[in-house]
């Protein structure tokens, strides 16, 4: 990865490292977990890769000998593929007081993730990361989790770049993989998302699942990027795969488990019995869910039937991942009552909620809001709101509404 770039998440590992004998860096495919690890600690820590065929075996068939011949501390990476190690890792690390001894990545992972916590519980530190960030490609990684307090949104004007509408769709068709950030190569780019959703298949999806029928699950890759931002019908999509309810679901766990995708869920509470339950849909990556829905420019995308939705896409994954980079689970949900009415994101901070709705416009006269009084119901504290559109200055809506541009993500 280009040294300029440098990844938020740094911090939160390096401190974890200090207070757990075990980190763990979870992701998909291709996000900089390798990188980010080995850049940390280059000259102090050894390094092995279960990717190799022959440190795999020797894992999986004798993983007591195996950790007896590693340097400590060490990194290992893909330990997914061998996940007997775990019992061994925390014999090794119940003898010893130090810290930080086993770094660990993994894509993350089906049956990995409930073997690390119950193995693990209480000496394991579990990381999350996602591709490159606004915030980290323009070169401001230690600014705070994105949320539309006014002291926030004040800071990001000294430090947030604006962004044109071609920008920003630029960046949506683009995505967020290092390989495509760095590069910033359009040339490569469905060279790139081809190659990456046949080796996802390939390599993660086919041998957990023992999916034989690999074009039906390429199929669903393709109309679950069409659904991004949609409440999840899974009577349609089956329908539409032409695989069974079930199978779908499943199918659908796998690209969360390994972060292809968020479900982000509705808020409900106790009090009110008129919201919707259903999760809606996000990729995480916006430009493997163009890739898989055949946008091939970013000019056409701005101007599609998907416009608006992959604007949504982007903004909500931006804001997950300025929590997860900085080691936190975002409590984020979505509101919609059984009326209809909706709210794009509510973030859960301190017993408050924080609305934010996501508009493609820049012109506030145009923009058709109207407010968050629906919250009201919820008998919950209410924060300050935002809607994230295409305006080039923070300009206040009303007294606790602001129109936020989209580069202070």
């Amino acid at each position: 990865m280009a040294k300029n770039i440098q990844r938020t998440l740094s911090k939160a590992i390096l401190d974890a490292s200090k207070s757990f004998k075990v980190v763990l860096l979870t992701g998909p495919r291709q996000v900089g977990k390798t990188t980010l690890l080995q850049d940390l600690q280059k000259d102090t820590r050894s390094y092995v890769s279960l990717d190799d065929l022959n440190m795999r075996l020797a894992a999986q068939q004798d993983p007591a000998s195996f950790l007896d011949r590693l340097a400590l501390p060490v990194l290992i990476d893909e330990v997914q593929y061998a996940p007997d190690l775990f019992p061994y890792i925390k014999m090794a690390v119940d003898k010893s007081k130090k810290k930080g001894q086993f770094w660990l990545t993994g894509s993350q992972q089906f049956d990995m993730m409930k073997n690390v916590t119950e193995t693990l519980a209480g000496r394991v530190a579990i990381m999350n990361l996602q591709g490159i960030s606004l915030s980290e490609e323009q070169g401001r990684p230690d600014d705070a989790p994105f949320l539309p307090e006014l002291d926030l949104l004040k800071s990001r004007q000294k430090t947030a770049k604006p962004l044109t509408l071609p920008e920003v769709y630029h960046k949506i068709w683009r995505g967020s993989y290092p390989d495509m950030v760095v590069q910033d190569n359009d040339k490569n780019w469905e060279r790139f998302y081809s190659s990456y959703v046949t080796t996802y298949i390939q390599r993660d999806v086919r041998e957990y699942l023992d999916i034989t029928n690999t074009a039906a699950f390429h199929k669903f890759m393709q109309i679950a990027a069409a659904r991004t931002g949609q409440l999840i019908n899974f009577a349609d999509m089956a329908r539409d795969v032409g695989m069974s309810q079930v199978t779908i679901k499943t199918w659908l766990e796998v690209l969360h488990a390994s972060g292809v995708v968020y479900m982000l869920q509705p808020y409900f509470n106790n009090r009110t019995k008129r919201l919707v339950k259903t999760p809606k849909l996000y990729f995480m990556d916006t430009g493997l869910c163009a890739f898989l829905t055949g946008w091939l420019s970013a000019d056409v995308l701005e101007r599609g039937a998907m416009s608006g939705a992959m604007l949504e896409t982007w903004v909500i994954s931006e804001i997950i991942k300025s929590y997860l980079h900085h080691g936190r689970s975002p409590r984020v949900y979505f509101y919609r009552d059984k009326d209809k009415r909706e709210i794009d994101l509510l973030i859960e901070e301190n017993g408050t909620l924080y609305p934010i709705e996501i508009k493609k416009t820049a012109s506030i006269q145009n923009m058709g809001f109207k407010g968050f009084k629906m919250l009201e119901s919820l008998k919950t504290p209410i924060g300050h709101g935002s809607v994230v559109c295409m305006t080039t200055t923070l300009t206040a809506l009303g007294d606790d509404v602001d129109a936020v541009p989209v580069g202070y993500l």
